[in-house]
């Protein structure tokens, strides 16, 4: 309880233990970092944990697991465990964000322009 006496906090330890079921995510084994990309497969189901449900809705379009977490307002380690738990159940899918590194020969044909120059 907070000190109000009004229930827990929304950013303790209390409700993020409820919310992972007190489990914590595994760097080491974990397919995921901040720029993977998440995609829904299918709708919420009707009973299911709200912090999962929300998953599904926001990631019908791909979101990355840090957009995620700002979303849901929750760590990245907590989203993490949520989102673990979710891909084990095959309900949304992680994808490799787009390379965003230019290509080489495109740079070299663009400095090679401007030396010309």
């Amino acid at each position: 309880m907070s000190e109000n006496g009004h229930g827990w906090e929304e950013s303790g330890p209390e409700r993020l233990y409820v919310i992972t079921g007190g489990r914590e995510a595994d760097a080491a084994q974990s397919r995921l970092d901040l720029v993977t990309l998440i995609v829904s497969r299918e709708e919420p189901g009707v009973g299911m944990q709200p912090e999962l449900a929300a998953i599904l809705r926001i990631c019908r379009s791909p979101l990355s697991v840090a957009e995620i977490s700002a979303y849901l307002a929750l760590p990245s380690s907590a989203t993490g465990v949520l989102l673990d738990d979710l891909l084990t159940d095959g309900r949304v899918e992680a994808r490799e964000p787009a390379s965003s590194l230019p290509d080489i020969a495109l740079i070299e044909a663009v400095i090679d322009g401007l030396q010309k120059l």
